[in-house]
């Protein structure tokens, strides 16, 4: 535990900028997504939607010993606003559809001409943009639901082409050559393109050339803002957040091009030029203007610059694995200084689980479930404290391997939902926060960790019984005690959490319950619970069936959690992702598997055999 507590806190450090100041650029704040945010997360966002990675390999083609060059998210896009000439060379886009890489008529894997067969470069991609669009304009009008791969990949390209589209307009149009040398021209062309433009409507004689180059300037700006970039420049007076296309549109009306406009010119200058003394003194000019009046966008922009740094949920994730193969190593050899180190480190990732999860409520002022991927953060974290009270009080290794074996898997599908854009989005205005609404979230929430608790415990019964010795009556007993406790403690949670769903409901939408899929969701929850108590209780289903009752549990729960978002329909259907269905299906398919074994005669299980023959 103690060597994984440095590595954590080693991986803390700030890291140095060399030359251009890069991590500093990063820690600049601006709006995205209705919210403030540093353009650090800008860009790990973007590089997610675009390349599945926070960071950017620049030469894919080479295996790792053969050291490849990574690069930071912040470099990335920095480079990307402000020296595309560089950036539309790195191969940024990853395409791992093969139909789809050779409609665009992208090389094969080939290390000799720097090609790795899954990423490419804008400059690869660009040739081929037309035959794509006329591609992507025949899959618009067919519905998501009966799309192939192909075409599912198409319309993904065709986001992560417009995200990418959007940062190159975000600071200079995309084809500028010498952006401080042309905004001073525009500026200095205003006053006799605007008279020529008047004279051309009042249809009087006008300077033809001042007519073509000043329309010129306002058409590339006016493509910027139509784009809809992040609003990167800061509040100025009365007004806002606002997009650099637009703000270059409101020149020519009468408004003075400000300082953040001049600096940004710097700085795109500077990088072209290759001149990191220029870049980082534009850099330090532009901060020093937001210090009087954006003090609180910039402390904001540094603490999630600190969180995304931090990693909390994939540095725990990585110490949840190594905890869950120390409990598992502990059955075979009945290890218990294994099974106690597995208890700790659980407790160390437990902690920084926590972190986590505390950190990206204050940041967003929000109860912790807001969205899918919160939702798995927050089932992940419940079920880890569910399997730390059950190690405590058994000490046998079960606990330890739900809770590191629940909290792995529910950040891998944090991890996999990340890939869809920023995970700390402004909600919907439907689903805007209350008290009744932080308080049914989090009910509910804790009711689909405790039931996944219960079926994870359930997994364990069968994979022991059926294909190893290690299940003795005394292990069964207990395992079966433990899954009747935590259906109990889920029915509790399951029940009251959609009961203030549904005063929730009735203060925001006027009915307490309306049958919507997420509602029938959370009910058949409640009642599946209840069943596996009622039939526990009337003694109809014993140890095995109380066990394969629980592991149905799961996807009963999987279904309500994110089965319902894929309907496409009712009040709750945010969060949808094509992808998620396949390994849903598949994750229904497994339970399914556990259950036939579980139902298997007892004769054919290795723990029960042996008992059988030992009597």
């Amino acid at each position: 535990m103690l060597v994984m507590a440095l590595w954590f806190f080693g991986n803390l450090q700030t890291p140095k900028d060399k030359d251009f100041a890069y991590a500093e650029f990063g820690r600049l704040p601006l709006t995205a997504n209705g919210r403030i945010v540093p353009l650090d997360s800008l860009a790990r966002n973007s590089l997610l939607e675009i390349r599945e990675k926070q960071t950017l390999n620049t030469e894919p083609w080479k295996a790792w010993n053969e050291h490849p060059k990574i690069i930071p998210a912040a470099e990335w896009l920095a480079n990307v606003m402000m020296n595309p000439a560089v950036a539309d060379e790195w191969p940024v886009f990853r395409i791992d559809n093969p139909d789809l890489i050779s409609l665009l008529k992208l090389p094969d894997k080939d290390a000799a001409k720097h090609a790795d067969g899954k990423h490419f470069s804008w400059n690869q991609i660009q040739p081929a943009l037309e035959t794509f669009d006329k591609e992507n304009k025949r899959i618009q009008g067919v519905e998501a639901a009966n799309r192939t791969a192909y075409e599912n990949a198409i319309a993904k390209m065709e986001q992560r082409l417009t995200r990418y589209a959007q940062l190159k307009n975000a600071v200079q149009p995309a084809d500028a050559q010498d952006w401080p040398a042309e905004l001073a021209a525009y500026e200095k062309l205003i006053p006799d393109g605007v008279a020529a433009v008047k004279a051309q409507q009042a249809g009087q004689k006008y300077d033809q050339n001042n007519f073509n180059i000043f329309v010129a300037y306002i058409e590339r700006f006016q493509f910027m803002a139509n784009l809809q970039p992040p609003l990167i420049l800061p509040p100025n007076g009365p007004r806002e957040w606002r997009r650099m296309g637009d703000a270059l549109l409101e020149v020519p009306r009468g408004t003075p091009v400000d300082d953040a406009i001049r600096d940004y010119a710097r700085m795109a200058g500077a990088i072209a030029a290759n001149q990191p003394d220029e870049f980082n003194a534009a850099l330090k000019d532009y901060r020093a203007t937001l210090v009087p009046s954006q003090a609180k966008a910039l402390a904001k922009a540094q603490a999630e610059v600190f969180f995304n740094q931090m990693e909390p949920f994939y540095n725990a994730m990585v110490i949840y694995v190594l905890a869950g193969l120390l409990a598992v190593f502990s059955w075979f050899n009945l290890s218990e200084t294994l099974r106690r180190c597995s208890f700790w480190l659980i407790g160390l990732a437990f902690v920084i689980h926590t972190t986590g999860l505390v950190y990206r409520m204050v940041l967003e002022g929000r109860p912790p479930v807001t969205n899918l991927y919160s939702s798995a953060i927050f089932i992940g974290w419940g079920a880890v404290l569910l399997g730390l009270i059950l190690e405590k009080f058994y000490r046998n290794g079960i606990g330890a391997v739900v809770a590191s074996g629940i909290g792995f898997i529910t950040l891998i599908i944090a991890h996999h939902l990340a890939l869809e854009g920023d995970t700390m989005e402004m909600m919907r205005a439907v689903l805007d926060t209350n008290f009744w609404l932080a308080t049914h979230v989090v009910a509910v929430t804790v009711g689909y960790a405790s039931t996944y608790v219960a079926g994870f415990l359930g997994l364990i019964y069968i994979l022991r019984g059926v294909f190893t010795k290690t299940l003795d009556a005394a292990t069964g007993k207990a395992l079966a005690r433990m899954i009747y406790g935590i259906v109990c403690f889920a029915t509790l949670f399951s029940f009251v959490g959609t009961v203030l769903g549904g005063i929730w409901a009735d203060q925001s939408w006027g009915r307490f319950w309306g049958w919507d899929p997420k509602e029938n969701g959370a009910l058949i929850i409640v009642l599946w619970n209840a069943l596996i108590l009622h039939l526990r209780w009337g003694g109809i289903i014993r140890e095995r069936g109380l066990v394969n009752c629980a592991i149905f549990g799961n996807i009963v729960t999987a279904w309500s959690w994110f089965g319902v978002n894929m309907l496409g329909i009712g009040l709750h259907s945010y969060g949808f992702t094509e992808a998620a269905f396949k390994w849903l299906m598949l994750f229904v398919v497994s339970q399914l598997a556990f259950i036939a074994f579980g139902l298997l005669p007892p004769r054919l299980w290795k723990s029960f055999n042996r008992s059988a023959t030992r009597a």
